[in-house]
């Protein structure tokens, strides 16, 4: 084999490996992320710093007892999928509420709490603490196994 030979195939591997890569841990739900300036929580006590929409729109809007945050963007196909399984899962589960932010509109937020790629969820509590957050298109199991740790 010739040199361009072995180039391609090293080339085909790599990319059969990093797709298979992407395909076990998107949509996988973590554990938390600092966020930028937030103090660590005493435990029971709501603070602002501990939650993540205070001073937004949707600060409002939290669940009684949980929220599944989405940041998405406009032209995210994985984006669709997740909020059909993220408001499946709302409606089913009382007092989880499903909030989809526009990733493109709300830079802020979006810096503040550390989203690299959309969508990425992220399971609050009742107080807007993050408990978990997965990047990429999640199943509503491991939706449901996340929610689990918040309610």
């Amino acid at each position: 084999m010739s040199t361009g030979q072995w180039v391609l195939v090293v080339a085909v591997l790599l990319a059969v490996a990093l797709g298979c890569w992407r395909m076990v841990v998107d949509g996988r739900f973590r554990g938390t992320h600092r966020v930028r300036g937030a103090e660590s929580p005493v435990v029971g006590e709501a603070t602002d710093a501990t939650n993540l929409l205070a001073a937004t729109a949707y600060a409002e809007r939290l669940g009684e007892r949980a929220t599944l945050l989405q940041f998405s963007s406009a032209f995210c196909a994985p984006c669709r999928a997740t909020r059909v399984v993220l408001a499946g899962v709302a409606d089913a589960v009382p007092g989880v509420t499903h909030l989809e932010v526009d990733a493109e509109q709300h830079l802020e937020l979006v810096r503040r709490v550390g989203v690299l790629r959309t969508p990425t969820t992220l399971v609050l509590d009742a107080a807007g603490a993050e408990v978990a957050r997965a990047a990429g298109a999640p199943t509503s199991s491991q939706v449901l196994a996340a929610l689990s740790k918040a309610v």
